[in-house]
Formats: C-alpha cells, sequence, structure tokens
C-alpha cells in the first residue's frame, strides 16, 4: 500500500510524464501537417473550391478523407479514379452520360467553378493519409482473368482522343488507363470493366459503334455511360472504333492520307492529261 504522500507524487508524476508525453506527441503532429498535406500546393483555385464544396453541402451525400455521408461515392481518390476530363464532363451536367440514372443535382457550375472543385479534389488525393482509401478488397476475386490487365507489347502509342473523352478513366488500353476496374450496375451488382486490348476478339466493327453510341439500348443497366452526344460525335465514335479494329494483328494496315493544302507541303502533281483519241479514217 502507497502512503498519501507516495499516492500524490505517482499521480502527478504520471500525469506529468503522460502530459509531456502528449505534448511531444500534438508538437510532432503538427510539425508533419504541411508536409503530408502539401500545404505549398494549396492555390486560390483550391481555395476556391473547398468553398464550393462547403456551400452546396457536397459532405451531405459524398465522404471525403472518410467523413461525410455514405449515399454517394467517396471522393478523396477521385481524381486519380476517373481523371479531371471525366470529372469536368460529369459536373457540368451528371446526367449526360448517365441519362435517368444518376442522382446527383445539377448546380449549374461555371466553367471556372468546375475548375475550381476539380482542383480541390486533385489536392485531396494528393494529402498523405497513410493509404487510405484502401483498395477494395474483393477486387481482385470479382475480376474475371479475362478482364484483367493483359500485358501487351506494342510500340504505339494510345491516341489522345481515349484520354481526352475519358475512355481511359475506366478502361485500360496498352498498359495505360485503369485496370482492373469495377463498377456497379444499375442492379447494384458489381461488374468487370474489361481491358481495351484484345476488344477486336470479341466485338466486329459495327457492333463497337453500335455500343460506343449507345450501350443502354443493347444492355439496359450496364455501368458504360452514354457518350453520344455528350462527350463524343458520331464522326469521333468511328475514330475510336477505326483504332481498336487497328489492334487485329492479321487486320490490313491503313495508311492516313495526307491533309489537303497542309503547311509545308507540296502541291500535289497535276493529272496526266487523258489521252488523245485516234482520228477515223
Amino acid at each position: 500500500m502507497l502512503s498519501k504522500s507516495q499516492a500524490r507524487t505517482f499521480f502527478l508524476g504520471g500525469t506529468g510524464v503522460f502530459s509531456a508525453a502528449f505534448l511531444a506527441l500534438t508538437f510532432d503532429t503538427h510539425s508533419r501537417i504541411p508536409a503530408r498535406t502539401h500545404t505549398e500546393a494549396i492555390t486560390p483555385a483550391v481555395a476556391r473550391g473547398k468553398r464550393i464544396w462547403e456551400n452546396n453541402n457536397c459532405m451531405g451525400c459524398h465522404t471525403l478523407f472518410g467523413e461525410g455521408a455514405y449515399y454517394a461515392p467517396e471522393l478523396t481518390k477521385s481524381v486519380e479514379r476517373r481523371g479531371k476530363e471525366f470529372l469536368r464532363i460529369f459536373l457540368k451536367d451528371p446526367e449526360a452520360m448517365f441519362p435517368g440514372q444518376r442522382k446527383m443535382v445539377n448546380y449549374h457550375f461555371s466553367a471556372e467553378q468546375i475548375d475550381d472543385t476539380i482542383a480541390f479534389l486533385d489536392w485531396c488525393g494528393k494529402v498523405d493519409l497513410n493509404g487510405f482509401p484502401a483498395k477494395p478488397p474483393l477486387q481482385k476475386t470479382i475480376v474475371p482473368v479475362a478482364a484483367q490487365q493483359m500485358v501487351v507489347t506494342s510500340t504505339r502509342e494510345v491516341p489522345a482522343i481515349f484520354t481526352e473523352k475519358t475512355c481511359l478513366a475506366c478502361h485500360s488500353l496498352l498498359g495505360k488507363g485503369a485496370p482492373n476496374m469495377v463498377m456497379p450496375n444499375l442492379k447494384g451488382e458489381m461488374v468487370a470493366v474489361p481491358s481495351l486490348d484484345e476488344v477486336y476478339k470479341r466485338k466486329s466493327r459495327p457492333d463497337l459503334v453500335k455500343w460506343i453510341s449507345n450501350p443502354q439500348a443493347i444492355k439496359p443497366g450496364t455501368p458504360m455511360p452514354t457518350l453520344v452526344p455528350a462527350v463524343v460525335s458520331t464522326a469521333q465514335v468511328e475514330e475510336i472504333a477505326d483504332f481498336l479494329m487497328s489492334l487485329n494483328p492479321s487486320a490490313p494496315p491503313t495508311a492516313a492520307a495526307p491533309a489537303a493544302n497542309a503547311p509545308g507541303s507540296a502541291p500535289p502533281p497535276p493529272a496526266p492529261a487523258p489521252a488523245a483519241a485516234p482520228k477515223a479514217n
């Protein structure tokens, strides 16, 4: 048994030791915040985006850094997961690519507000959160082998249209994009997003054009967004289909036609004059 003076000493000593440890850990935590949050990257656009996030109560549906509601997707890594172009199109009109499906309110943001919101989300995704959010633990078990990222040996470059029109926000192509992406369909079932490297084995060119133009008409409930006309034109659909079919090793090579009157190019040679018809005797 401790005497009163010993108990008092033990209490005061223990309180002092733990208070000092608490203050030291608090100081260490605060000293690490600038490096972990990249405070130097907080631009005026990021600050404006944060105010947009707060003023529109985005946390009432979404979570950010694990805080908020769980009605809508977690957005901490949204820029890394989807890309800025996808988010720009989506924020402009949430139902443009998913007509009749998305429940997100259209806030009719201006182009500047959209850029500020994306800048804020981009900053959020680069904060060091010790691995949060974690990768879905069941992702590898859900994705079938045929839909997993394939090792493709190719010297070809992925055309810019696949990045600019958000195709690589969900699909993978020639080692770029989102490998092993899993998305929910309208029934809430998790569906694997296939790689585009060998799509020519599964679909013909006319089938590809029909699928890209209106996927819901072919497979209702698919998570594939409706890209036409919100994202791509009918001419760009043809361009996408042409490139995907050209990945077939047995496809005949197609030479691109030179642009007419391109700057610095020599004018085409004149066509030969038709041979004169022989005179009748």
